[in-house]
């Protein structure tokens, strides 16, 4: 394979950013917590994405749109 196909840094080769999706899920871990919350789950399916937050077993979560607003948790 060619060098000009691939861009490697740090040993790993380079991907192509993902598509943005409408819904992503992050866990926002416990409300002491600092830490950014992580993004668990991408899709363009609201039922996808509610379903999977809400078979979650621990609260947390929160459901968010393509522009940050929030549109569900599962907080206890």
């Amino acid at each position: 394979m060619s060098s000009a196909f691939m861009k490697e840094e740090a040993g790993v080769p380079w991907t192509p950013p993902s598509a943005t999706r409408a819904y992503r899920v992050v866990w926002t871990g416990d409300v002491a917590s600092t830490t950014q919350p992580e993004v668990m789950r991408e899709t363009d399916d609201l039922l996808d994405a509610l379903r999977w937050l809400a078979d979650r077993p621990r609260p947390g979560f929160e459901l968010r749109g393509v522009d940050g607003e929030l549109l569900a948790t599962n907080a206890a």
